[in-house]
């Protein structure tokens, strides 16, 4: 097995000076780095892990709760930002299952994996199971759902819907529906904010006009699209939980031979890669998902570095709303 000490003495360095261009440290100059990293390739070196771990005592190992939402473009963007994350700074990635795991659940399987830190990306999990892995002593952060004593990282529900809100407004909209997910803690914020928003404009929100569907599900949405377009004053502008649930309400409105936005405007929600697609282009707010990937494992190494000095705290990552052709101008 080839060891920093063979490699030293193939370039001529001290074996401090290899280890340090081989973990990316400062201390040895960029040349040197490059000619040790060559000779490490060249010789077909492999770090020994188990030697690192003692060494340092980390396995440079992040838990991932992760599970059920790979087709949903905004948690996809999300977990590519934080592999690319993750390699750059050298650590692997382990994706956790509570599953025959003992009945510590993600906790157990994180300790047996030998884990840095967990990161939580999405939360549609065994509750109990998650509050068990934030009361473990390991370093976590989780995204778009809090636990005592643990960071967190959020889209900026509150914002989105202030900005959404003011740019259909701003087109003489006064008439605003929303149609939301299931109930929960993002949801209840966009509603509140939603609600906060019309207020703030002088905007009147009837009861009525604000419905209850499900995230990505376009059935759900071309129902409650039905629902307020049946109203005896039914809205000018339909806000959508999301870019695919969008497509249940537009069905529903080209079956009742209504046109966007002709008869009515619409804006979506996520900036999926769908939103440019269609025709016409859906406007729609874009959540930052891959700021949020890094703005969460940088805080979870921030958590791994500091140890008992970190101080937990919520991150908020802000996004914009996507121009398009669904709303129509009544100003003109």
């Amino acid at each position: 097995m080839v060891t920093l000490k063979m490699i030293a003495e193939e370039t001529g360095l001290s074996v401090a000076a290899v280890s340090k261009a081989l973990n990316h440290m400062p201390g040895v100059s960029e040349k040197n780095a490059i000619r040790v990293r060559e000779c490490a390739k060249r010789m077909n070196y492999y770090p020994n892990g188990a030697a690192q771990t003692l060494k340092t005592q980390r396995s440079y190992n992040i838990g991932v709760v992760y599970q059920n939402e790979m087709d949903h473009e905004y948690f996809s963007r999300m977990l590519t930002a934080v592999c690319e994350s993750a390699e750059g700074a050298g650590y692997d990635l382990t994706f956790l299952s509570n599953r025959g795991i003992s009945e510590f659940g993600y906790a157990a399987h994180a300790m047996r994996r030998n884990c840095d830190g967990v990161l939580v990306c999405n939360g549609n999990i065994d509750q109990e199971d998650l509050e068990r892995l934030a009361k473990n002593p390991l370093p976590v952060v989780s995204v778009e759902r809090d636990f005592e004593g643990r960071s967190s990282v959020w889209s900026d529900n509150a914002g989105s819907m202030e900005q959404i809100v003011d740019y259909v407004a701003n087109l003489g909209h006064t008439r605003i529906a929303f149609i939301h997910g299931q109930k929960g803690q993002v949801t209840l914020e966009r509603i509140s904010a939603f609600r906060a928003a019309c207020e703030k404009r002088g905007i009147a929100v009837p009861e009525e006009y604000v419905r209850e569907a499900l995230f990505q599900s376009p059935k759900e949405t071309g129902v409650a699209t039905r629902e307020l377009m049946s109203l005896p004053v039914p809205p000018t502008c339909i806000l959508f939980p999301d870019d695919i649930s969008y497509l249940g309400g537009l069905t529903e409105l080209e079956r009742e031979g209504k046109s966007i936005p002709g008869d009515v405007s619409c804006v979506g929600y996520d900036g999926a890669r769908l939103a440019g697609l269609l025709r016409p282009r859906l406007v729609t707010y874009r959540q930052d998902a891959e700021a949020m990937g890094r703005a969460a494992l940088a805080e979870l190494f921030s958590a791994i570095e500091k140890g008992d000095s970190y101080e937990p705290r919520r991150i908020v990552i802000a996004g914009s709303v996507q121009p398009g052709s669904t709303v129509r101008d009544l100003t003109a």
